[in-house]
């Protein structure tokens, strides 16, 4: 679990979720508003495979925020550095 004063998320191993909540998970990531994937268009079945490599690679990550009760996916390195930072704030 990462933690702070303000922030507080638990991560989630992907095998914990049933394949249609992972594939609805990965949709919503992927055609969120203000996502970008470069200057190359690709298509939605290919994005999907993408995403879904890098969280069986670890290289993204599921949380989920209690206080909101929503679930995300986040960049692994994205999360280390909140973590760093909510650490940082507690000290």
């Amino acid at each position: 679990m990462v933690s702070g004063p303000m922030i507080r998320y638990v991560e989630v191993p992907y095998t914990a979720l049933s394949a249609a909540a992972l594939e609805g998970l990965i949709e919503e990531f992927i055609t969120r508003e203000g996502t970008e994937y470069g200057h190359k268009e690709h298509a939605l079945p290919d994005m999907r495979a993408g995403v879904r490599k890098q969280i069986e690679r670890g290289l993204v990550t599921i949380v989920f925020d209690p206080d909101s009760e929503t679930t995300t996916l986040i960049n692994r390195s994205d999360l280390v550095r909140l973590s760093a930072r909510e650490d940082e704030a507690q000290d």
